[in-house]
């Protein structure tokens, strides 16, 4: 599985991509981040984003994209562009077919180092470690993407059987109309 890795910033928004399966080695493709200047208009940044990402799925072909969950923080300003630069991302994705997993930031922690409290220099070090890189990616975004791109090949495997049972009992509760019941009727221990 190749999976692009998005953690998304409005003035760096890291990108990483990783090709493996869950219990093998992984190996990192390419890591980055997409740089827009604080000073321009909004709409010109998610432009820039939109051409970076695009970019990245152009030269890599990931199957799946992990994107962070943008989750609320105290400074508003911050999630609204973090929730920006996100969408931009998933609408790439959507746009070429490929399938979008959201994942927290402490799922992604817990994940690489055990711990969803993880600092990002932890988090940096278990990239470096699982992909056997010389050192961390610079900067802590950059070591992000490729840490949310690591969570989802692990994590994928099971969330994929789980959705599998969840859409197979749906199919076999809507395969009998709700409301029916089977009546059993005896006589003199006989079942019709």
């Amino acid at each position: 599985m190749r999976v692009l890795g998005v953690d998304p910033g409005l003035t760096r928004c890291g990108v990483g991509v990783v090709e493996g399966v869950a219990g093998r080695p992984l190996r990192m493709l390419g890591v980055g981040v997409i740089r827009t200047g604080a000073d321009a208009a909004i709409g010109d940044r998610l432009v820039l984003i939109e051409r970076g990402i695009e970019e990245w799925l152009d030269i890599h072909r990931p199957e799946c994209v992990a994107v962070e969950r943008v989750f609320s923080q105290h400074n508003v300003r911050t999630v609204m562009g973090t929730a920006q630069a996100s969408a931009v991302a998933m609408l790439c994705a959507a746009r070429r077919g490929l399938p979008v997993a959201l994942h927290t930031p402490s799922e992604v922690k817990a994940a690489v180092t055990g711990s969803g409290r993880a600092d990002k220099a932890q988090v940096g070090s278990m990239v470096t470690r699982l992909l056997r890189l010389d050192a961390p990616p610079k900067p802590a975004d950059a070591a992000d993407a490729l840490a949310l791109a690591i969570c989802h090949i692990w994590r994928a495997p099971a969330t994929n059987r789980l959705q599998q049972a969840v859409a197979a009992h749906r199919t076999t509760s809507t395969a009998r109309p709700s409301g029916t019941t089977s009546t059993v009727r005896t006589t003199k221990g006989r079942i019709s």
